[in-house]
């Protein structure tokens, strides 16, 4: 890895135009496998649905009748053919409907999907396309003929700005294509794919101070103390309205005088 992090830039037809800069505060930190692993649990955890269900003893039907009489017969003692031992009976500890999701901070699901950039960016397996617009109509043969053009196989994370419909609609039709845009990106699907291909304005939209990060803080505390230093304009409409209008000042003298002509 050079001085400079750096991934290929691509044409809408699949051309090599050049390389453009990445964010080395995103895509060149070092992953960290175990945020990486516990995101990606809790991200599978939470797609759960939780619906499983048995029955106890006391949920399954019939039973309420002691099958034969205490003693006598020779046979084990029963009181119940709903009991867990007897077929068709209850179920002892058996699951029930839960919530299996799992509370996970914001600054570990930010620094599992840095990492898992970092380790695609480290492999050289992020790819930028200058622009979408010229996709006008969904057409999958255009994203096939893309992949093909930069080489790409295997599976692929395209991620898009809400404006690239035509290319997202274009590539979902692809069983090994996971098309989305950069709200929806998430450390699973960008260590799923083994490519991960993103427009220009989707890198830049996603490279402007993340959160986390020391360019976040000083942009916000930059904006901060903007925020606390009074404007120009609010300072001059302050002055003016507590100097008192020549207007004002001229109706009252009129009325002074006439006041002093019907004393007269």
């Amino acid at each position: 890895m050079g001085d400079t992090l750096t991934a290929d830039l691509y044409t809408a037809d699949g051309a090599l135009q050049g390389e453009i800069e990445l964010n080395e505060g995103i895509f060149g930190i070092e992953p960290n496998a175990d945020v990486m692993h516990q995101v990606v649990t809790a991200q599978l955890a939470a797609k759960r649905a939780g619906t499983h269900s048995t029955k106890t003893r006391a949920e399954v039907r019939g039973g309420g009748t002691k099958p034969w009489r205490q003693k006598g017969l020779g046979r084990a003692r029963h009181g119940s053919i709903r009991s867990p031992q007897w077929v068709g009976g209850g179920v002892v500890h058996g699951p029930k409907p839960r919530d299996y999701s799992q509370r996970t901070p914001k600054k570990m699901k930010r620094l599992a999907l840095r990492s898992a950039l970092s380790a695609r960016a480290a492999e050289g397996q992020i790819r930028v396309i200058e622009s979408f617009d010229g996709w006008d109509v969904p057409r999958t043969k255009n994203a096939t003929a893309l992949l093909e053009a930069m080489g790409v196989t295997g599976k692929v994370l395209l991620l898009a700005e809400d404006h690239e419909r035509t290319a997202i609609k274009s590539f979902r039709n692809l069983d090994h294509v996971i098309a989305s845009n950069l709200g929806q990106a998430n450390t699973y699907d960008v260590l799923w794919a083994e490519t991960v291909i993103m427009s220009k304005g989707t890198l830049e939209l996603g490279q402007g101070a993340p959160r986390g990060t020391d360019e976040h803080a000083e942009a916000s505390q930059q904006q901060t103390e903007e925020s606390r230093q009074p404007s120009a304009v609010s300072s001059q409409q302050t002055e003016e309205s507590r100097q008192p209008s020549a207007v004002s000042s001229q109706q009252e003298d009129e009325a002074d005088d006439t006041v002093v002509e019907e004393g007269e």
